[in-house]
């Protein structure tokens, strides 16, 4: 009877040894179940793929720190092929940016109309007075319209801000917002950017640090279209050929 229970008891074992086995036990999970295969991919054709990505999507919402020309902004943006919304802030002011097409307005309070305040107590003060919380629509000769519309032109920030520089290595998994990822950083150290890219649906690049130091921008929201509004008419101020002040 003892010889026929150890029997009994080394078969059941041997089952249920087979039974973990079959079932993963013992064995390392695959990082890719269940993703987009991107992080199967080398380095450069995950950045590859980012990049088509953002260029055929319709819409994205674009946040964090932008350095540039030794001076830091501060982004929330929403854009999408026709424009964008959203504030920027630098030097202790923001302002707010529309722009529907062609037509760019500005918004901002009469502290950085008046350069925080700073005013000779007459002319300026009223101006900036009447520009407070006020859409001033900006004219294309002014010499702000270039640099203030390439903060709602979803294809030039992209193509401007998602370039890696140096040799591109894969880095870790992890996640941004809840969606899984996976990192690419280029140069020692990442000293050349990274870029986290969405291991889930369309691989979207979420997470950008830009080389050098030059801001982290988290980009959202791919896809979700929104209609872009004109203000209207009654809360507009049109200038003419030039701002009255150019921020």
């Amino acid at each position: 009877m003892r010889t026929r229970n150890r029997a009994v008891v080394a078969a059941m074992c041997a089952g249920l040894a087979a039974t973990l086995a079959a079932c993963g036990g013992g064995g390392e999970k695959d990082p890719d179940a269940g993703t987009n295969g991107v992080g199967k991919l080398p380095a450069t054709k995950i950045e590859s793929k980012a990049r088509q990505a953002a260029s055929s999507a319709n819409a994205v919402r674009l946040s964090g720190n932008l350095v540039t020309s030794g001076a830091t902004y501060k982004l929330n943006m929403r854009l999408n092929a026709d424009g964008g919304t959203g504030q920027v802030s630098t030097k202790g002011s923001s302002f707010e940016l529309l722009r529907v097409g062609k037509e760019l307005y500005l918004k901002a309070d009469a502290g950085f109309w008046s350069h925080d305040g700073e005013s000779d107590g007459g002319g300026a003060g009223d101006a900036a007075g009447k520009l407070d919380n006020k859409y001033v629509k900006v004219p294309s000769g002014d010499p702000s319209y270039q640099r203030l519309s390439g903060f709602t032109d979803m294809k030039l920030l992209l193509d401007g801000l998602l370039g890696l520089h140096g040799k591109i290595a894969t880095g870790d998994r992890g996640h941004v917002d809840g969606v899984r990822t996976i990192t690419i950083s280029a140069g020692k150290a990442g000293e050349g950017g990274s870029l986290d890219v969405s291991l889930e649906g369309r691989p979207y690049p979420l997470r950008l640090q830009r080389a050098g130091g030059a801001g982290v921008i988290r980009l959202a929201d791919w896809n979700k279209g929104f209609k872009l509004t004109a203000p209207e008419k009654g809360h507009v101020l049109d200038y003419g050929q030039q701002l009255p002040e150019t921020p």
